[in-house]
């Protein structure tokens, strides 16, 4: 029987398209309503410079109505609705895997079905990882520069563990508008807290395992949500989202190719090396917050820079209009 290789069950413009249709999209943070793919996002990043900018509207306002009256000469003013610029980054990333990392793939029954789930599974990793880090970049943000607003830090009170009270107070920073959060991510030992406190529910689902949620809320489980110290003393964070709280896109390049195979005949003192390679041009936009580049040390922001405070700035005037609330426990 022959032996199958990438080059008979990839062809890569039908893999590159696969790739960027389901990125992120079997993930958590999409399902649950988190994460937007946006259109306008997906079309810069097609565009030329290393970032953009999306408008972020206001609310219209509450101020007082005006009165009607029977007076011609009695003039109404209008409000106005401002937007706010978001500066968007954009990240060039690529990854590459040999034959050898891909053998057990290549023997399955569907080795085509198994390489795209392979690589779609580190893309959205990647993603994860960003975000993640995206938000902890946010939240050092916001304790430096906004009076920690967006953040109830309860372990240095006499109660630092996860609560249903803890997280409530959370949601309250965000005023009237705490209803709009939708979903909860969190750390595994914080999760495992709160399933042995009875405070996860699990609702059926007509496919697959049963949704997770905590008070009505998606549940999202990430060990990337981890905020400091050492052991019996670390720090979690867990987060609350509200719906469409994070923009991304995740394009195939403009130049080059989203996915290419390589073949490196001298490599193996002969015998030959067979390289498969997936790019992609990136980006995450949490609502309400631009990304400033400072000092980068590539191109494009590696996880540290997207997690250090001085790259992130909050753009929308209104705590309100950050649909992001941080929880600090221990």
């Amino acid at each position: 029987m022959a032996q199958v290789s990438i080059s008979d069950v990839v062809v890569p413009a039908e893999f590159t398209s696969y790739q960027v249709e389901n990125s992120f999209v079997n993930t958590a943070f999409y399902q649950s309503g988190v994460a937007i793919r946006n259109g306008v996002i997906e079309e810069q990043l097609s565009a030329g410079a290393m970032s953009f900018t999306v408008p972020t509207w206001g609310d219209a306002g509450e101020t007082e109505p005006n009165y009607s009256d029977d007076n011609a000469a009695h003039i109404a003013g209008t409000l106005k609705v401002s937007a706010y610029p978001q500066v968007v980054r954009k990240a060039f990333v690529n990854q590459g895997w040999s034959v050898a990392n891909l053998a057990a793939e290549l023997s399955g029954s569907d080795p085509l079905q198994r390489i795209q789930s392979r690589v779609q599974d580190y893309w959205n990793r990647q993603m994860s990882f960003r975000l993640i880090a995206s938000l902890n970049g946010i939240l050092a943000a916001n304790v430096a520069n906004n009076s920690s607003d967006m953040v109830l830090d309860m372990t240095g009170t006499s109660t630092p563990n996860f609560s249903a009270y803890a997280v409530i107070n959370a949601a309250a920073t965000i005023g009237d508008r705490i209803e709009d959060f939708k979903c909860i991510a969190m750390h595994s030992a914080v999760y495992a807290e709160a399933l042995a406190n009875d405070l996860i529910q699990f609702i059926p689902q007509s496919q697959g395992l049963p949704l997770k949620t905590f008070r009505g809320l998606a549940v999202v489980i990430d060990d990337g949500l981890w905020y400091g110290g050492t052991a019996p003393n670390i720090k979690y964070t867990t987060v609350l989202f509200g719906e469409g709280a994070v923009g991304y896109g995740f394009v195939e390049p403009r130049m080059g190719y989203g996915t290419e195979i390589f073949r490196q005949p001298s490599a193996g003192q002969g015998g030959g090396i067979t390289q498969l390679w997936s790019r992609a041009n990136l980006a995450i936009a949490p609502l309400g917050w631009s990304f400033a580049d400072g000092t980068l040390a590539g191109d494009s922001p590696s996880l540290t820079e997207l997690a250090t405070a001085s790259h992130w700035t909050r753009v929308s005037v209104s705590r309100k209009q950050c649909p992001i609330a941080f929880l600090l426990t221990k």
